[in-house]
């Protein structure tokens, strides 16, 4: 719930006495479903709003004013350029300060591009840490699949050698105790299986939240926009 950006009050745990299927993860994944993410999409938008102060600051060069050469009108509406309030006869403070400002709009726009690369530079990292995440998560489903494939022949070895003993200890050929051992090791390998499956169930939902969403509805942010 906290993920979807409700409160977790609200969310209900149906009781369940099956355990849930493996999601079936398709062999290549496209790179653009990470486009869903939240901090992708924030961090992209951050870098369109810093390329945006870029233009900003540079419009600070270009007042909003005309100059003739017996005087000049200074104004931020064009319709006020021809009322005489705004008529000024020489350089004034206000057109020198706009016109001179030691370097103040050069630095702004220094800022700001500065600030652009660092925007790019956050959502670069952004990006290849959501890359990083389904890779490990990808590779730690395969290891964990390599593992259960493992575990249960383990597993069918171990019930086959507890049906033999079993019949061994129904025979009167060996002690109970030996069937024992036999069940503590089959309980061992049945509880081994069960991990393997729970660690692989877990791996998955980090990957679908890792992709921001899973695989089925590749839509991206920018499509539905």
């Amino acid at each position: 719930r906290v993920l979807i950006g409700e409160a977790p009050a609200n969310f209900n745990l149906a009781v369940s006495k099956d355990i849930p299927a493996l999601p079936q993860i398709p062999v290549s994944l496209p790179s653009q479903l990470l486009e869903r993410r939240p901090d992708i999409a924030s961090a992209e938008r951050s870098v369109i709003a810093a390329n945006a102060n870029i233009g900003v600051a540079k419009a600070a060069y270009y007042p909003d004013l005309t100059l003739s050469l017996a005087g000049g009108y200074s104004s931020s509406t064009y319709e006020d350029w021809i009322s005489l309030p705004n008529r000024f006869w020489s350089v004034g403070p206000k057109l020198a300060m706009t016109l001179f400002d030691g370097g103040q709009r050069s630095a702004e726009v220094d800022r700001t591009v500065a600030s652009y690369d660092e925007t790019v530079a956050k959502y670069r990292q952004t990006v290849l840490d959501g890359f990083r995440e389904v890779e490990n998560y990808m590779v730690q489903l395969k290891v964990l699949a390599d593992e259960a494939v493992v575990s249960n022949e383990a597993l069918e070895a171990a019930r086959e050698s507890l049906r033999l003993t079993e019949n061994q200890y129904k025979a009167g050929l060996i002690a109970y105790l030996d069937v024992v051992t036999v069940q503590a090791t089959a309980l061992s390998n049945e509880r081994t299986v069960l991990t393997l499956l729970q660690s692989r169930l877990v791996a998955s939902v980090q990957l679908i939240a890792a992709l921001g969403g899973g695989w089925d509805g590749q839509t991206s942010l920018a499509e539905k926009e």
